[in-house]
C-alpha cells in the first residue's frame, strides 16, 4: 500500500508513470477497465510545469467507473453504457483535480452499481486484493483493491448500501461513505437518489480526511448537496461509544467478532467508554432497504432505453427498441432490482409497501438520534463475514443481500460511517470495523480512527 506523502514534491509524470506500470504489471486482479494513460501524462505535465498547484499536486488516483470522466469511457460496468464516452466529468473529479490529483484510470464495479461482490460487472469480477479466490466486495470493488494493491494511494467510490465501506473491509482499507450531501453527486451515473453518496477509499485515516476534505462542499448543479461543513478535526477526547448488540450476534464469524473486541480495547486504552446498546429496529432495516432503494432503481434506470444514449438494439418498433435494449443492455441484477421496484411503486402496493418501508424509515431515524442524545459513535462490524469465496453468493441473492445487513441502516439515515482496518482473522482475511456518527460528524469519526491507528 501507498500513502499519499510518498508522491508529493515529487515528479508527477513519474507518479503517473510508476501508477499505471503497477496496474499494468496487475492485470489479473481485473480492479481497472480502462487507464487514462494519455490525458493522465498530460496532466502530470501541467503539475510538473506549475500550471497546477494544490494539496494533491501529482497524486494520482483511480476513479469508479460509474464517475464522468474524460480520458476514458464511463461505462458503469454494464453492456448498455459499454462505449459511452461523457462530454463533461463530475464534480467531484474536477474538485480533485483541481487540487493536483491525477485520475489514471477506470475501476472496476457490479454493474450499475448493482451488488455486494463486483461479481456483476460484465467485463468479469475483480479479486481480492488478500486472496485471490475470493471477491473483492462490492460494489466499488475495483477501487478497492487498487487501493489496496498500492497502485494508487487513494480512489473514489460511491456507497448507496454499503458500497464502500464492505469492499474496503474485504480489502483492509479505509473506506468513507460521508453525511448524505456531503460531496456532490452531479456527474455521477445515479443509483437510489436519496441514499447515493460520494466518498473514497485510502490507507490511512490521514489521507481519507484530506480526500474528502477536497471533494465536499455545495454543488449549485445537485440541489441535495450540503453546504461545505467538513473541517479536518482533532479527536476528542473521553468520547463514549456504543456497541450495537444487533451486529454481534452468534450469526457474526467468529473471527470478525474478535476482531471488533480487539478494536474495542483499542478505544478504552485511549481513554474512551465502550458500552453495548440496542436498537431492535435493525432487524427491519434490510427490509426498508430493499423496498425503497430498487423504487429509486427502477425510476432512475427509465432513462436507458436506447434512443437518447447508450446501446441501441436493432428493432422495426418504439416499444420493441426500449425492449431490446434493456433487455441486452442490463445484466440479471439490474433487472431484478427494476421489477422490484416496479412492483413496489405499482398501483394497489405503493402504499402496502413503498409507504410502509418510508414510514420505518423515519423510524429508523428517530432510533439513531436517540442514542445519539448519549453517545458520540456508535460501533460494529461492516460485514458480519470476511471476504467469501468467487461464486459462493451469486446463484442466491437473498444471502448476497444478508450481506449488507449492517451496513444498509446508516445508508437509509443519511449518516456517516467509515470502514477502518481492524485486526485480520486467524486465516489472514481482511476484516472491518464500522464506526457511525451523527450527520456532519464525519471529521470527528476519521478523527477518532485516526487517533488510534496502528495501535496493537
Amino acid at each position: 500500500m501507498t500513502t499519499i506523502d510518498e508522491y508529493l514534491g515529487t515528479s508527477a509524470v513519474a507518479n503517473v508513470k510508476r501508477a499505471i506500470q503497477a496496474a499494468k504489471d496487475k492485470p489479473e486482479y481485473n480492479a481497472l477497465l480502462a487507464l487514462c494513460e494519455e490525458r493522465a501524462l498530460e496532466q502530470a505535465s501541467k503539475v510538473d510545469s506549475g500550471e497546477i498547484k494544490g494539496r494533491l499536486a501529482g497524486v494520482p488516483f483511480v476513479a469508479k467507473d460509474n464517475f464522468l470522466t474524460f480520458g476514458a469511457p464511463t461505462t458503469a460496468a454494464s453492456h448498455i453504457l459499454k462505449d459511452f464516452n461523457a462530454p463533461l466529468q463530475a464534480t467531484a473529479i474536477e474538485k480533485l483535480e483541481a487540487e493536483g490529483a491525477i485520475c489514471i484510470g477506470k475501476a472496476n464495479l457490479d454493474a450499475f452499481a448493482h451488488g455486494g461482490s463486483t461479481e456483476n460487472s460484465v467485463f468479469g469480477p475483480t479479486l481480492n486484493a488478500v486472496d485471490k479466490d475470493r471477491v473483492a466486495g462490492g460494489s466499488s470493488g475495483g477501487s478497492a483493491v487498487a487501493t489496496a494493491l498500492g497502485i494508487v494511494p487513494f480512489a473514489t467510490g460511491t456507497d448507496t448500501g454499503g458500497s464502500i465501506r464492505q469492499p474496503a473491509s474485504f480489502n483492509g482499507v479505509y473506506g468513507v461513505k460521508p453525511t448524505y450531501g456531503t460531496v456532490s453527486r452531479f456527474g455521477v451515473v445515479a443509483m437510489a437518489s436519496s441514499t447515493d453518496t460520494i466518498g473514497c477509499f485510502a490507507t490511512s485515516a490521514s489521507d481519507a480526511q484530506l480526500v474528502m476534505d477536497v471533494m465536499a462542499g455545495r454543488d449549485a448543479r445537485d440541489m441535495t448537496s450540503l453546504p461545505d461543513f467538513f473541517e479536518i478535526a482533532d479527536v476528542k477526547s473521553g468520547q463514549k461509544i456504543g456497541i450495537i448488540k444487533e451486529f454481534m450476534t452468534d450469526d457474526v464469524d467468529a473471527g470478525v467478532k474478535q476482531s471488533v473486541i480487539q478494536y474495542v480495547d483499542r478505544l478504552k486504552s485511549a481513554g474512551h467508554t465502550v458500552e453495548e446498546v440496542s436498537l431492535p429496529i435493525l432487524k427491519y432495516a434490510l427490509a426498508m432497504y430493499y423496498v425503497i432503494v430498487p423504487a429509486e432503481i427502477s425510476s432512475n434506470l427509465a432513462r436507458y432505453d436506447g434512443v437518447r444514449y447508450g446501446k441501441r438494439a436493432d428493432a422495426g418498433t418504439l416499444s420493441d427498441l426500449y425492449g431490446k435494449s434493456r433487455n441486452d443492455g442490463f445484466v440479471s441484477e439490474n433487472k431484478r432490482r427494476i421489477m422490484i421496484g416496479s412492483y413496489v411503486l405499482s398501483s394497489g402496493y405503493f402504499d402496502a409497501y413503498y409507504m410502509q418501508a418510508q414510514k420505518a424509515r423515519t423510524l429508523l431515524i428517530n432510533a439513531f438520534n436517540e442514542l445519539f442524545n448519549t453517545y458520540d459513535v456508535l460501533l460494529g462490524p461492516v460485514s458480519p463475514t470476511p471476504a467469501f469465496k468467487l461464486g459462493e453468493n451469486t446463484s442466491d441473492p437473498i444471502k448476497m443481500y444478508l450481506a449488507d445487513m449492517m451496513t444498509v441502516a446508516p445508508s437509509l439515515t443519511g449518516m456517516p460511517a467509515i470502514s477502518v482496518p481492524a485486526r485480520a482473522t486467524d486465516e489472514g482475511l481482511p476484516v472491518g470495523v464500522q464506526l457511525i456518527g451523527q450527520r456532519r460528524h464525519d471529521a470527528q469519526l476519521l478523527a477518532l480512527a485516526k487517533s488510534v491507528e496502528g495501535a496493537a
